[in-house]
C-alpha cells in the first residue's frame, strides 16, 4: 500500500486511496500492456452514469486488477447510487465482481442498493457501453411565502419558520433516534418540532426536509437516524413520515439528503456553484452542486466510500468495510484519534458527549492539535480522491466536528497539505466553513427554500 511520506503520529498506516489510485494508474500506463474497462452504474429510471480507467493486461497482474477494481466499483456504486453494474471488459473481471457482490465481500452493498432502489442487484457484462441516459435538476433557492424548514440530525434537530427569505425563527432540539427502536418516538418528536415553527407564522405554504438518509420520491429509504426501528415497522410508520406530516399540514412537501442541503446552504450563501457540501457529525453527509448549481440526482454516500486502504484501518460496523468516510469525518475520527493519543473516556458517556470532552481540552495543547490536524490531513487525500468523480471548485465543511478552534485546525492543514501535495488542486479548491449561525441552522434555513410555489 502507499502510505504517506510523513507518516501521521496517530495513524502511522495510513494509505490514501489516490495515493494507490495514482501509483497503479501510473504502472498501468508504463507497462504499455493494458486495456480499457468500463464501468457503468444504473439507478432509478434507467437513469446511469459510465466511468472509464485502464487496467493491466493478462493474468500476470490479476490481483491488482481486481484490488484496484474492486476498490473503484465500492467507490462509483456510493457515489452515483444504483441497482445494475454493468462490465464492459474483460470477462475475468466481471466473473470476479459479481461474485464479490452477490455472495462475497460486498453482500452489504448489493443487498443496501437492492432496498434503496427496490429492484433486485445485478452485476451485468456487456460488449458495448449501454446508451449513457443522466439527468440533472434545480435544487431550492425558493424564498416566497412562509415557510419551514427541518433538518433531522443523529444527534439533534434543526428547524426554521422562514418568511419571505428571512428567518424568523431557528431552534435546535436535542433527541436520540438512533437508540429508539419505537417509531413513535420519531413521528412525534419530528411533529412536534415542525408544529413549533408553524406556531410561528399565521400560515406555512411549505415544508422542506433536510434528513440523514437516502430519500427518493420523498420517501425515506434507508436511513441511519431509524436504525433500531424494525423493517416491517418502518414500511408502516416511517417511510412516508414526511409525506404523512405534510398531508396533515396540507402543503407542498421537498426532502432532500441532508448533504445535497448542506451543499445548498453552501451555494446559497456564497453565491458558487462546483461545490462539495460535507458535514462532519455522526457520520459523513456530503451534497454536490454542480457546474449549473443543479444536483445530479446521484446518492453522494460518501460515507461509504473507502479513502485509506490500510489493511488493519477502522472498521465500518454497518458494511463491514475498512477505511471508510464516516471513520475519518465524523466524530468516531476524533474518538478513535483522541484515543490513539492515550485519552480514556468514561465507558457509560455517548459520542456526543465523547466528542464534546475532546472538545473542551485545551485547545493549544499537543494532544488537541494532532488529534484535528489528522482530521485535515485526512480530508486532503480524500479532496484528492472525490475529485476523481466530482469537479470541485468549492468546499464547505460544517457539522459539530468543525466548531471551535478544531475546526480551523482542519481548514487551514487540509489547504497546505492539498497545496503541498497536489499543487494543481492547491489553487484550484477553496475549502472553507460557514459562520457559526449558518453552521448551526443554516441546513434548515435552506431546507426551506427546497419547494418551487406555484
Amino acid at each position: 500500500m502507499k502510505r504517506l511520506k510523513y507518516p501521521l503520529k496517530l495513524d502511522l498506516n495510513f494509505s490514501p486511496a489516490i495515493l494507490y489510485f495514482n501509483d497503479f494508474k501510473e504502472r498501468v500506463l508504463k507497462s504499455v500492456n493494458y486495456e480499457k474497462l468500463i464501468i457503468v452504474v444504473e439507478r432509478e429510471d434507467g437513469l446511469n452514469q459510465a466511468y472509464e480507467t485502464l487496467i493491466f493486461k493478462g493474468e500476470k497482474h490479476f490481483p491488482e486488477n481486481i484490488f484496484y477494481v474492486e476498490r473503484l466499483v465500492k467507490s462509483l456504486l456510493w457515489i452515483y447510487g444504483g441497482y445494475k453494474i454493468t462490465v464492459v471488459g474483460p470477462k475475468k473481471i466481471f466473473h470476479a465482481l459479481k461474485e464479490i457482490y452477490d455472495q462475497g465481500i460486498r453482500v452489504f452493498d448489493s443487498k443496501f442498493m437492492s432496498r434503496v432502489y427496490q429492484k433486485p442487484f445485478e452485476v451485468n457484462y456487456a460488449e458495448v457501453v449501454p446508451e449513457i441516459k443522466i439527468s440533472e435538476k434545480s435544487i431550492g433557492k425558493n424564498l416566497d411565502g412562509y415557510r419551514i424548514g427541518f433538518d433531522a440530525g443523529g444527534s439533534d434537530m434543526k428547524v426554521s419558520a422562514v418568511v419571505d427569505g428571512e428567518a424568523i425563527f431557528s431552534t435546535e432540539i436535542v433527541w436520540h433516534p438512533k437508540l429508539n427502536s419505537d417509531p413513535e418516538y420519531h413521528v412525534e418528536n419530528i411533529k412536534k418540532a415542525i408544529n413549533l415553527a408553524a406556531s410561528k407564522m399565521p400560515r406555512v405554504d411549505a415544508l422542506g426536509v433536510s434528513s440523514a438518509g437516502i430519500y427518493l420520491k420523498n420517501q425515506a429509504r434507508i436511513a441511519s437516524l431509524f436504525i433500531l426501528i424494525p423493517e416491517a415497522e418502518f414500511e408502516k410508520k416511517i417511510k412516508n413520515i414526511y409525506l404523512d406530516i405534510a398531508k396533515e399540514l396540507a402543503v407542498p412537501l421537498e426532502v432532500a439528503n441532508d448533504g445535497d442541503v448542506t451543499a445548498l446552504a453552501g451555494a446559497m450563501s456564497r453565491g458558487t456553484n462546483k461545490l462539495l457540501g460535507i458535514a462532519m457529525g455522526t457520520s459523513e453527509a456530503v451534497g454536490y452542486i454542480n457546474q449549473n448549481g443543479n444536483i445530479s440526482g446521484w446518492l453522494n454516500e460518501l460515507a461509504f466510500v473507502p479513502v485509506d486502504f490500510q489493511e488493519a484501518g477502522p472498521i465500518d460496523e454497518w458494511s463491514g468495510d475498512r477505511g471508510t468516510g464516516n471513520k475519518y469525518f465524523s466524530q468516531d475520527a476524533v474518538i478513535r484519534l483522541a484515543e490513539a493519543s492515550g485519552i480514556v473516556f468514561e465507558k457509560d458517556l455517548s459520542l456526543a458527549e465523547r466528542l464534546k470532552v475532546v472538545q473542551s481540552l485545551d485547545p493549544n495543547s499537543a494532544v488537541y492539535q494532532e488529534i484535528y490536524f489528522t482530521i485535515g490531513v485526512y480530508l486532503a487525500f480524500a479532496l484528492a480522491f472525490y475529485h476523481e468523480f466530482y469537479d470541485i471548485d468549492e468546499v464547505l465543511l460544517l457539522g459539530r466536528v468543525m466548531s471551535g478552534k478544531g475546526g480551523e485546525i482542519i481548514v487551514n492543514t487540509a489547504r497546505k497539505t492539498l497545496k503541498t501535495e497536489f499543487p494543481a488542486l492547491g489553487k484550484k479548491i477553496n475549502i472553507d466553513t460557514p459562520d457559526e449561525m449558518t453552521r448551526r441552522v443554516g441546513q434548515s434555513i435552506a431546507a426551506a427554500s427546497l419547494v418551487k410555489l406555484s
